[in-house]
């Protein structure tokens, strides 16, 4: 029903608009308590504009019913928190970015590192084999100077002969024959000759007589000794060196007491038997054999 201008509205709809009213009244009055009683300020008239200086200064609006709006806190704290989530995930990126170059630099180093230590190892071993190698080419350098040594020493010693005896067998009336008492003593000289080596027998042979005539009997008497202990004992030729010297005398002994010349007046062939160096007491003599000593 309608009276003039206004509206007329029964009573049971003017209940309904109390009760609505005393609801939302609620909340206001426990806003009002948890902020000490002070009382709110009315909103903003909605023809009221606000100058552009306020409006940048002033906080944002947070809902019909300020920071305690029981229906709009959960959107409003994730607006006030999606900026640290996004710096927190951006920080989440750098640190795990900042974890996998490390982890990378790492892993190189390690790598750097056992390549390195393969390298340290493989150059000790090599270093190692060359001292071995050096130890073994100076063990054979040693060994290699002992054997030149030694065969200096053999070179040296084929040249080096002593006297180990000496014989005298004398010759009657110049004739080239050979008496008992001097097959005995060449007998005596071939055996201890018999199967040992490095030895040579010098034979001079004197005899009266100057001139050509003195110098080939002497060289009769001389033969006949060669021959005798070529026949008879097998004593090699090459070891037997024979001179004939006729009526010539040592230059040592060529004067007696007083002064005067020695002349040669018998016929005798002088044997002196010469050992080399190689074959003296306390050496193997070659081919095994012992000292003819």
């Amino acid at each position: 029903m309608k009276i003039g201008a206004l509206t007329y509205v029964p009573f049971p709809g003017r209940l309904a608009v109390l009760a609505l009213a005393s609801v939302l009244a609620v909340p206001a009055v426990a806003q009002q308590a948890s902020t000490g009683g002070q009382p709110q300020s009315a909103p903003p008239s909605a023809t009221q504009q606000p100058s552009p200086e306020a409006s940048s200064n002033a906080p944002a609006k947070e809902g019909f019913w300020g920071r305690v709006n029981p229906f709009a806190r959960k959107k409003w704290v994730h607006k006030q928190i999606d900026p640290l989530k996004d710096r927190l995930n951006e920080l989440d990126e750098v640190n795990a970015k900042n974890a996998r170059d490390i982890q990378d630099v790492d892993s190189r180093a390690q790598a750097g590192i056992q390549k390195a230590q393969s390298a340290a190892d493989a150059a000790n071993q090599a270093a190692t084999a060359a001292g071995q190698q050096a130890q073994q080419a100076n063990s054979t350098a040693m060994t290699a100077s002992s054997h030149v040594d030694q065969l200096n020493g053999t070179v040296n010693g084929l040249d080096q002969y002593k006297q180990v005896n000496t014989l005298d067998i004398p010759f009657r009336g110049g004739q080239p024959t050979l008496s008992k008492d001097a097959k005995d003593q060449l007998d005596t000289l071939a055996a201890s000759v018999t199967g040992h080596q490095g030895y040579i027998l010098e034979i001079e042979a004197h005899a009266p007589g100057t001139g050509s005539a003195g110098i080939q009997n002497s060289e009769r008497l001389a033969e006949s000794v060669k021959r005798y202990l070529v026949t008879e004992h097998q004593i090699p030729v090459y070891r037997m060196h024979a001179v004939a010297l006729g009526n010539a005398v040592d230059q040592a002994n060529s004067t007696d007491d007083n002064g005067k010349p020695v002349r040669v007046r018998t016929s005798s062939v002088s044997i002196r038997l010469m050992e080399n160096s190689l074959a003296a007491p306390g050496t193997t003599p070659p081919h095994g054999e012992t000292s003819s000593n």
